[in-house]
């Protein structure tokens, strides 16, 4: 097909779309329209057939509802209301196959050829929805319970259609509404597909997988005790000032290549995100699936922050530093709220941990004597004795530089 051709076809098929079209009426308009080009030309077929046998007042048919969708046509594209074109597109495609089988002598003469009228049963599902198309579908029922009582008067004056001819048009009938469902069908298929897809990723975007699944099979409260997971604080040095003579968009940009920097990160150690706060972001290692590296898994997301931070400041021209807190044990986790619901933490131990951030220093990792503990054996770190904390009293605290050797 040439560029002038399919440029063409283009421009026909968008001849009634307006610059302020939403996507759901644009495409309601797209496909209406080539809905009824395509329906018009395949009429040619009928107009053809039944003229050729002398059928010329059986040819009007066709015909009425060729001229009725040029017009229609003409002004959808000088109006750009695609309404009342609708509504009559609905309306000739279920009436007019029933007219034309009782005006050729029931079904078998017209090759069942109202079978046609489905397809506007089809289209009110499309254009209207489930509940809107009832109406339709009633019109539809009603006429083919009429077309059954009638039928044996109707085929007392038959017109003779050559059985050739007769059986081309049932095939013809039967394959054309079957192909019909059969493309509508598949893109209520790929569109409800995709429809889902979408849906999910974007909850989990906000709830781990576990749990996402947990919360579509049962929309109750869920909440979990963990005995020992990692929670990491980070928090951008100074933004607050920052913002002040930054731009907003310039400010939001800077934390999306932060934080999309963290999130990649977080999902190659297997941590979980938890939330944002401002220019605040928490992670934690070890939930909602445990495992005995959670510590380890948690200092490595935060030496992976701290060195990101610095490629960030050069990329963007920036000195940006961020404060670093880790503490480790019990935690309780679940889902609040039944609208913009969030999964998060609560307990001592996610204290600790943004007490650990708040209260440490620009550049550095600041941990618990219990993270301490057990990393000692395969991390560096820097004693920086008892400091205050609030609600805590005086805790003993630590640096953290890096591994130890390899890995």
């Amino acid at each position: 097909m040439s560029t002038d051709v399919r440029s063409a076809i283009q421009r026909l098929a968008f001849v009634g779309v307006d610059d302020a079209d939403s996507e759901e009426t644009r495409t309601q308009k797209v496909t209406l329209t080539v809905s009824a080009v395509s329906a018009s030309l395949l009429s040619f077929i009928w107009v053809g057939t039944y003229l050729s046998l002398g059928l010329g007042q059986v040819a009007l048919i066709p015909v009425v509802y060729q001229v009725a969708s040029v017009v229609g046509l003409a002004v959808l594209a000088r109006t750009k209301e695609h309404r009342l074109f609708r509504f009559s597109q609905l309306g000739l495609s279920i009436v007019l196959p029933f007219l034309l089988q009782w005006s050729l002598g029931g079904y078998v003469a017209s090759s069942a050829i109202s079978l046609w009228a489905l397809e506007g049963t089809f289209g009110a599902l499309f254009f209207h929805g489930p509940r809107d198309a009832i109406p339709w579908y009633v019109l539809f029922v009603a006429l083919t319970i009429a077309s059954g009582l009638v039928d044996p008067i109707a085929a007392q004056h038959a017109v003779a259609i050559p059985g050739p001819i007769r059986t081309a048009f049932f095939v013809l009938n039967i394959l054309g509404v079957a192909i019909t469902a059969y493309l509508l069908l598949q893109y209520a298929v790929r569109a409800r597909n995709a429809a889902l897809a979408s849906s999910e990723r974007l909850l989990l975007n906000v709830l781990p997988q576990g749990i996402a699944t947990r919360l579509k099979l049962d929309a109750g409260v869920i909440a979990d005790s963990h005995d020992d997971v990692t929670v990491v604080f980070a928090d951008v040095v100074d933004f607050t000032a920052l913002t002040e003579r930054t731009p907003p968009d310039r400010i939001v940009g800077i934390l999306d290549e932060i934080f999309t920097a963290f999130d990649h990160l977080a999902e190659r150690l297997g941590l979980e995100k938890i939330k944002t706060i401002g220019d605040a972001y928490m992670v934690v290692a070890g939930l909602p699936d445990p495992r005995p590296d959670h510590v380890t898994a948690g200092a490595d997301m935060a030496l992976a922050m701290r060195d990101e931070i610095g490629r960030i400041s050069t990329v963007l021209g920036l000195d940006l530093a961020i404060r670093i807190g880790l503490d480790s044990g019990p935690v309780i986790a679940g889902v609040i709220g039944r609208r913009k619901f969030i999964y998060d933490l609560w307990g001592d131990t996610v204290n600790t941990a943004s007490r650990m951030e708040s209260t440490g220093l620009p550049g550095r990792i600041q941990v618990t004597e219990r993270v301490f503990e057990r990393l000692r054996a395969s991390h560096a770190l820097e004693a920086r004795g008892e400091i205050a904390i609030k609600g805590k009293g005086h805790l003993r605290t630590y640096f953290l530089l890096g591994r130890l050797g390899p890995g």
